[in-house]
């Protein structure tokens, strides 16, 4: 394995967990109702206890193989004078905040009640906010610099309270099948669906703002940035027709006798994640590209 492909691993993981991460903080901290949350937060701490993990590990990961990659020899991750070249850089001051709120989370799993998930909740939302402050989202300065940092960061955001919040709700699935939580577990399930909408919608008008900056206009695919761009377009695409098609088509059949629509719904979840896997892996390999 090269390092440019450790390096996109790196980054498809560490993107992947922080985006999980946020989105089950989401559930715990601000859909589910007040009597829930306790039960619903205990139910996923194995995801957010995971992805906090991975989320840490995987930016020391990338900062260790960007410093191989800056310094032109990764047999230079082992020199200390490297490392303190490469923190004292745009990059690297921006990755020891990702560091240190990666940190901050999993000390945060120590804590108890509904003060450990908003501030789980807030470590997601300010590391997602950091990822704009390095790659691509951070090649312009002035005022222009600024929107296109905003709205990656509002890009980042949405995608991780879609994307983030659909294993989840495969979770909230199981409990809506229980007499005693079952109409919790509705609520927040139907509370993720309203906002969900205003999220996509944010996700789809950031990146096409972002685009806007970074290409222009995607097409033509005259070369493996814009390429990757416009298999990403097509993915995003797939997975709105599908959440869609859950929320308009399976969801209002809940309640019909014998309907198996509760067991598509599922699979079409299924698929929706399986996309959104797809989705990061084709950005972690773009966004090492040039545009």
């Amino acid at each position: 394995m090269t390092v440019e492909t450790l390096y996109i691993f790196c980054r498809w993981a560490h993107f992947s967990s922080l985006m999980l991460f946020t989105g089950s903080a989401f559930y715990s901290a601000l859909l589910a109702p007040r009597r829930y949350q306790p039960v619903l937060s205990q139910r996923l701490m194995p995801l957010l206890t995971g992805s906090a993990i991975l989320t840490l590990f995987s930016a020391l990961a990338i900062l260790a193989v960007q410093t191989g990659l800056m310094s032109g020899d990764w047999r230079n991750i082992a020199q200390v004078n490297i490392w303190r070249a490469v923190i004292q850089t745009g990059f690297g001051q921006a990755w020891c905040v990702q560091l240190l709120m990666a940190l901050l989370a999993c000390l945060s799993l120590a804590t108890r009640g509904s003060v450990r998930q908003r501030l789980l909740l807030l470590c997601g939302l300010v590391q997602l906010c950091g990822l704009a402050l390095v790659g691509h989202a951070a090649m312009l300065d002035g005022w222009p610099g600024a929107l296109q940092r905003f709205s990656q960061a509002i890009h980042l955001t949405g995608a991780a309270f879609w994307a983030g919040g659909l294993l989840p709700l495969l979770w909230l699935m199981r409990d809506a099948r229980l007499p005693s939580q079952r109409g919790d577990a509705i609520r927040t399930m139907m509370r993720f669906s309203r906002y969900g909408h205003l999220a996509v919608a944010l996700t789809v008008l950031s990146g096409i703002i972002n685009t806007a900056f970074i290409v222009g206009w995607p097409w033509p695919a005259n070369n493996d940035y814009r390429l990757l761009l416009l298999i990403k377009i097509g993915l995003v695409a797939l997975m709105i027709l599908t959440a869609l098609f859950n929320r308009y088509w399976l969801v209002p059949r809940f309640s019909i006798p014998g309907s198996r629509a509760q067991l598509w719904f599922v699979r079409a979840t299924q698929l929706e994640i399986a996309t959104a896997v797809l989705v990061v892996i084709v950005v972690s390999i773009f966004a090492t590209l040039q545009p």
